[in-house]
């Protein structure tokens, strides 16, 4: 079968194309999150430290660490831990959430030209290229926020380890890599037409045309029934001739009142002078 050219294809809509959307509206809360899980400490939480107080805690990110109490929860933060910043997750994190970080908004930039904000036709190469940095970044944001959570038991610190948790970076890092991850790739697939053009809101010039010049049947005739006999020979009834001619008389029926008065004036012949 031929490829078809871009000529041969239109769109029965000027608004933006729902795939382009769903990614710009994803990406920006996926780097939102993603700063978040970056910048602030809390990759993990220490609790029950030994010789210490059961409401005090220390919170270790990829940047910093704070230890705080569950009454107040302003803290001391900039604590030195050497052992705990030599660890080998700790570099990678550091480095692959910054680069996640920059590539979502080179993708965001690259992107938005072709979503067609001013234009009748969106360019679906730039905006899949942008799709697809932005589907890296969010790759780059999964691959230490799951390592880290894989050996989060074992990363080494000054502080001996009695519990630990899963600090709300953890949570905030899978979220917003996740959100980048569906944003790009959705973005990314408009850079190819498939399904028929449904992933890109467009059909065929002769189906659209089809469509906007196809004949509809005629309208089904509408018939009012008539009241005049002679002209509905179905709802007229047939008449001899003999019967139409014939003049039938009946007789007059006559009132009680006159019925009553002659019966008086019959039985009293006398008081007609009257």
């Amino acid at each position: 079968m031929p490829r078809r050219t871009a000529q041969e294809w239109i769109r029965l809509s000027l608004r933006t194309p729902g795939i382009l959307i769903f990614g710009m509206v994803m990406a920006p809360c996926g780097w939102v999150l993603d700063l978040t899980a970056t910048v602030a400490p809390s990759w993990r939480t220490l609790n029950n430290l030994p010789n210490r107080p059961t409401s005090e805690y220390i919170e270790q990110g990829i940047w910093d660490i704070c230890r705080r109490t569950t009454s107040s929860p302003r803290g001391e933060c900039s604590l030195e831990d050497t052992t705990y910043f030599d660890n080998e997750i700790i570099d990678v994190a550091q480095g692959l959430m910054v680069a996640s970080l920059v590539v979502t908004l080179i993708g965001l930039a690259v992107a938005i030209p072709g979503v067609r904000c001013w234009r009748d036709r969106p360019n679906w190469i730039a905006a899949g290229l942008g799709g697809l940095l932005i589907f890296l970044s969010g790759v780059m944001t999964i691959i230490p926020i799951a390592w880290y959570t894989h050996i989060i038991n074992d990363v080494t610190t000054v502080s001996p380890v009695i519990d630990v948790q899963v600090g709300y970076c953890i949570v905030l890092g899978y979220i917003g890599g996740i959100f980048e991850i569906l944003g790009g790739f959705v973005m990314f697939i408009g850079i190819c037409r498939c399904c028929g053009g449904r992933n890109r809101g467009e059909v065929r010039v002769e189906d659209a045309r089809g469509t906007q010049f196809r004949q509809k049947p005629p309208p089904r005739p509408t018939i009012i029934p008539s009241l005049d006999r002679r002209s509905n020979p179905s709802t007229t009834v047939p008449y001899s001739k003999d019967s139409l001619d014939d003049d039938v008389s009946f007789p007059r029926a006559k009132s009680p009142g006159v019925r009553s008065v002659n019966t008086s004036y019959s039985g009293r012949p006398g008081d007609a002078d009257l």
